[in-house]
């Protein structure tokens, strides 16, 4: 049974159609890559299914829920309390240090501030960044801030993590170790992985692919 699913999903910025009948299906406890060239409409599938779009037409199911059928308030809280998010860039708060940005879904969430702090301090030896939680974006390399923003996207144990180009802005060696990480923490903590790429060597530490060309879903294969 699928813990997350797309049927028949359109959507259109404009007269620009972006996805255009889009179906998939991911279980729980699956990792699942969306691959496609630049402007394929694979984020924009994503950001749908993370319930930061409303499709035009089309179902988007959570756990026998409905997310396109939801208000913007109630979509708010179920991106808050089950879902994690990992981003091209990271997307740190510059201002706060790094255990304070993978503290920040906790804190969000209700919980205070030493809890959190105590919490988000346990994934630093767990990503190989012992010694970096009081240092801020700047005082980071790319695959550290990177590691930083996986924390924060596991912290507060979501059911589904969505991650969008998680490796895009690193090299390759860098970029590989990120998605070791990401994939190794996600299984031990049984969370649903969604993985934007256009990179073949991402996709591969995937369960499974989904392929998105001018908006459409036209292969769904194992990966290898």
């Amino acid at each position: 049974m699928s813990l997350l699913s797309a049927e028949g999903v359109t959507l259109s910025f404009g007269s620009t159609p972006a996805l255009r009948g889009a179906d998939l299906a991911v279980g729980e406890g699956e990792v699942l890559a969306i691959m496609g060239p630049s402007g394929s409409g694979k984020s924009t599938l994503l950001h749908c299914l993370a319930g930061i779009l409303v499709p035009d037409s089309g179902v988007v199911s959570f756990a026998g829920r409905r997310l396109d059928a939801m208000g913007e308030n109630e979509r708010s809280a179920l991106r808050r309390d089950q879902f994690g998010f990992v981003f091209q860039f990271g997307q740190l708060v510059p201002e706060l240090t790094a255990e304070e940005n993978v503290a920040l879904p906790l804190l969000l969430g209700g919980v205070r501030r030493a809890a959190a702090v105590r919490e988000a301090r346990e994934w630093f030896p767990r990503l190989g960044l012992d010694g970096l939680g009081g240092r801020r974006s700047g005082e980071l390399s790319g695959g550290q801030a990177q590691r930083v923003a996986l924390a924060r996207g596991l912290v507060a144990k979501p059911r589904v993590l969505f991650a969008d180009e998680p490796t895009g802005s690193l090299d390759s060696l860098t970029g590989e170790q990120v998605m070791e990480l990401l994939v190794t923490s996600a299984r031990a903590e049984g969370t649903t992985v969604v993985v934007v790429t256009h990179e073949p060597r991402v996709a591969a530490y995937a369960d499974s692919e989904v392929v998105v060309r001018d908006g459409r879903v036209h292969s769904l294969a194992a990966s290898t």
